[in-house]
């Protein structure tokens, strides 16, 4: 079994772009909206803020009123769109249940959509054409390259159908020549799906879900999941890490697998933004 270390991928991707921001003649710019007051989208806020500082990167927080109108927020967005100095837009989820997120994904300019959540970008990538797609499953697809872990010809297994991690996962699998199956809550017989999958993707948010026996003989198990555990408050994913880890040829850990790359994908994407718009080849 070979461990799949994002952090040292991640490390790696970092001093690349650092390198990279340092040649610019003019510093990228993130603008990233958040809305009220939730703890979880703060944290995750400052993270990107912090990665933005290490990068050389200019990074720009819009904190709305929990209360803000949707015309308010369309309005934000479409300044943001008009404005040539900001090279990302990102919208951090949760918003409040008043406010109609896939409007504002959809406001938000395709040029800028660092998050691949915009529907021109979605359907770019259905097509298989170059666009912006969603951080962790790109990170995710960085991993398998960074390990050589050959996709074509394989029978990819993603239990998740999110849009934000299940559904683009399946299409850049699938863009890479894999055999592709979704499943989801309502799928039956599942370990019988599970046990044919030579790359096994987890983004259910259930702790330690799968098991030895719902794995194929040296499978990749790749686990998007990150929960807390009841008992130790620990980080957990959606994989029994020690009961499936000798099965497997690869496994990602949870923490310091999946989580470190994605915040990378995001600065990846914001600086292929600023190149197109700065017209860099």
């Amino acid at each position: 079994m070979i461990l799949i270390d994002g952090k040292s991928v991640a490390a790696k991707c970092r001093e690349e772009l650092k390198a990279k921001v340092a040649s610019f003649e003019k510093k990228p710019t993130l603008a990233v909206i958040r809305i009220g007051n939730d703890v979880a989208s703060s944290i995750y806020v400052n993270l990107k803020q912090k990665m933005c500082n290490e990068l050389g990167i200019n990074f720009v927080e819009h904190h709305l009123d929990a209360n803000i109108t949707q015309s308010d927020l369309i309005a934000l967005i479409k300044q943001l769109n008009n404005n040539c100095d900001i090279n990302g837009i990102l919208l951090q989820s949760p918003i409040p249940f008043h406010l109609n997120i896939l409007e504002a994904f959809k406001t938000i300019s395709p040029e800028k959509d660092v998050d691949g959540f915009n529907p021109v970008n979605v359907g770019k990538l259905v097509q298989g054409q170059e666009c912006f797609c969603a951080c962790t499953p790109l990170g995710i697809m960085r991993l398998l390259k960074e390990y050589n872990i050959n996709i074509e010809g394989k029978h990819a297994v993603v239990i998740g159908r999110s849009n934000i991690v299940g559904r683009p996962m399946a299409e850049l699998l699938l863009n890479a020549n894999a055999t592709v199956t979704i499943c989801h809550s309502r799928t039956k017989n599942l370990s019988d799906i599970t046990k044919t999958a030579d790359i096994l993707v987890v983004a259910i948010g259930n702790p330690k879900f799968i098991t030895a026996d719902m794995i194929k003989e040296g499978a990749v198990v790749i686990d998007v999941g990150i929960n807390r555990s009841p008992n130790t408050k620990k980080i957990i994913g959606d994989v029994d890490f020690a009961n499936v880890k000798d099965k497997c040829s690869y496994i990602t850990p949870v923490p310091g697998g999946v989580g470190p790359m994605t915040i990378i994908t995001l600065m990846e994407n914001l600086i292929k933004s600023y190149e197109n718009m700065q017209n860099i080849k």
